[in-house]
C-alpha cells in the first residue's frame, strides 16, 4: 500500500512557474515507474510525464522544453517542475506510480490566468 500527498499547486499568470510535490508514503520511486497525469474541464485524463526506474522519461509534446520530472529517493518524492504556463495547462493534476497495482494522487489544481 501507498499513499501520496501532492502539493504547490494554484494560481499562477501566464509565463509563470510552479513545482508540483508528490510525497509518497513509502520509498517506491526508485523501482517503480512514475509520473504526472492531468485532466482538463471536459477532456479526457492525460499524460504529462513520465520516468521509469531507470531514469528515463518521456513528455507530452505540448509540454516538451517547458515541463521538467524529477525525483528525490531520499525523500520519497517526485516533482514536476513547469515553466512557461499557459492557460491550456490549466487542469488538475494526479501523480502515478506503477507497482502491483497502480497508485494515484487526490489530484490537484492548477490554474493559468491573468
Amino acid at each position: 500500500q501507498v499513499q501520496f500527498v501532492e502539493s504547490g499547486g494554484g494560481l499562477v499568470q501566464p509565463g509563470g512557474s510552479l513545482r508540483l510535490s508528490c510525497a509518497a508514503s513509502r520509498s517506491i520511486f526508485s523501482i517503480y515507474a512514475m509520473g504526472w497525469y492531468r485532466q482538463a474541464p471536459g477532456k479526457q485524463r492525460e499524460v504529462v510525464a513520465r520516468m521509469f526506474s531507470g531514469g528515463a522519461t518521456n513528455y507530452l509534446e505540448s509540454v516538451k522544453d517547458r515541463f521538467t520530472i524529477s525525483r528525490d529517493n531520499a525523500k520519497n518524492t517526485m516533482y514536476l517542475q513547469m515553466n512557461s504556463l499557459k492557460p491550456e495547462d490549466t487542469a488538475v493534476y494526479y501523480c502515478y506510480a506503477g507497482g502491483p497495482t497502480a497508485y494515484w494522487g487526490q489530484g490537484i489544481q492548477v490554474t493559468v490566468s491573468s
